[in-house]
């Protein structure tokens, strides 16, 4: 599914890697080529959203940048070095779009025959399967192989050395001193210029490595995301609509006795529940906005949940919407996320911009879709690559939380470690 539409100039496959959860809807959706195209930036993007879906009322499949930020919040702004370009705001109206599901395959688009969809299940059956690995491309590529870097790596490079970074965290550990805010989540940049990758077998790469329930490989034009990414923005269905942050993580452990301790750990740890209760206060302030009265509320507190290589504290809220909102009022008032961001919001977005050295841009913010009836469901966009083929320029961002008992070595360790880790992911 993923070769065949990586064909065409815009696509979006998503993936839940089959994830046992009962919020799931599908265990894969491809929406390929676009009959209707919105491509804006912040300043009525979310208004223009809405116009485009009551037009077109389709499918809707895209991204939201974490710079809208500029329009939900009058004042802020960005001024960083952005090397891959993708807009504030992209939606398409797929005209093919592909659902699997329990062994079943549902292929539609815009006026689809019969014969027309049968022509698109053979020739994605037809598409090689193939094997990713990385290193230096060989004079002939085996049958069935291929590589996700296509010419010898450069250099790794940030714009934030040790010591702008340990400056930094120490200034916001100031901030957090005098009472401008509780937490922070703050990012540091890892590029690499003048590289050739292969798209596709990136994302088959990360996917393989590190399987989660809202992977994604989304391509716009010359520009491309391949995510990881485990965790939830927001869902819609009907009246109903969940938030599910992640905040507490610990690592998974093959002997089962010391894994079951490590969860209770997790479980147990005040540092870690008390960062997750902060997103969770977050989220329940974001929702209650646009929620019925009295309808917000704590569905899950601190759950436990694993995935391929690590343990996460998910917790979920969810609120009940009156059926004259427009959803694109809930995703205006929660975006974005707050655990991408912290405690209070504006103020750390702010500090955010202040310290950081790079434009986040596609990077935490949401890939996901639209239903025709306004239903919708979106990723947090994290463990994630973008690539620039245009520049070939190639980005993964990296970060942790900052609290006043931070220590800022620990939390700079912390940031080479996954840096080290994405790294790996591109070379194979």
């Amino acid at each position: 599914m993923l070769d065949w539409g990586n064909q065409f100039n815009i696509c979006c496959f998503l993936d839940n890697n089959n994830y046992d959860s009962p919020w799931h809807q599908f265990e894969a959706v491809l929406a390929a080529d676009a009959s209707h195209t919105l491509e804006v930036n912040a300043g009525n993007a979310f208004s223009a959203l809405q116009e485009f879906h009551h037009t077109h009322a389709d499918w809707l499949f895209g991204h939201l940048a974490y710079d809208l930020k500029n329009e939900t919040v009058p004042g802020l702004e960005s001024q960083h070095a952005d090397g891959i370009g993708f807009p504030d705001l992209c939606f398409f109206v797929p005209r093919v779009l592909m659902q699997l599901e329990k062994e079943q395959v549902h292929i539609g688009g815009v006026s689809f025959t019969l014969a027309e969809a049968t022509a698109i299940y053979e020739a994605v059956l037809r598409m090689p399967v193939y094997v990713t690995s990385g290193g230096e491309q060989p004079a002939v590529i085996p049958t069935g192989y291929r590589y996700v870097v296509n010419s010898p790596l450069p250099p790794l490079q940030s714009r934030l050395d040790h010591h702008r970074y340990i400056a930094a965290v120490k200034a916001l550990q100031q901030h957090i001193l005098q009472g401008d805010c509780y937490e922070v989540n703050f990012c540091r940049d890892n590029f690499l210029e003048n590289v050739t990758i292969d798209p596709p077998a990136l994302f088959a790469q990360l996917n393989a490595l590190s399987p989660s329930p809202f992977a994604a490989y989304y391509r716009l034009g010359h520009r491309y995301l391949a995510s990881s990414s485990p965790e939830r923005f927001m869902q819609k269905q009907g009246n109903t609509v969940i938030s599910q942050p992640i905040k507490g993580t610990s690592r998974k452990d093959a002997d089962p006795a010391k894994d079951r301790r490590l969860q209770q750990e997790l479980l147990g740890s005040a540092k870690e529940r008390a960062e997750n209760v902060m997103v969770v206060d977050l989220v329940r302030n974001d929702l209650s906005h646009t929620a019925l009265q009295g309808t917000v509320e704590v569905t899950e507190l601190f759950g436990i949940y694993s995935f391929a290589h690590v343990h996460h504290m998910i917790s979920t809220i969810s609120a009940q919407l009156s059926p004259q909102t427009p959803f694109t009022a809930v995703l205006r008032t929660a975006f974005p996320m707050g655990s991408m961001t912290g405690a209070p919001k504006i103020r750390v977005m702010q500090l955010i911009e202040q310290y950081e050295q790079t434009r986040r841009g596609l990077y935490s913010g949401a890939i996901g879709y639209i239903t025709p009836a306004g239903d919708f469901d979106f990723n947090v966009v994290i463990r994630s690559v973008l690539y620039n083929a245009n520049n070939k320029y190639l980005s993964f961002q990296t970060g942790s939380a900052i609290t006043f008992y931070s220590d800022p070595e620990k939390e700079w360790e912390e940031c080479l470690l996954k840096a080290a880790a994405m790294e790996k992911t591109i070379t194979g």
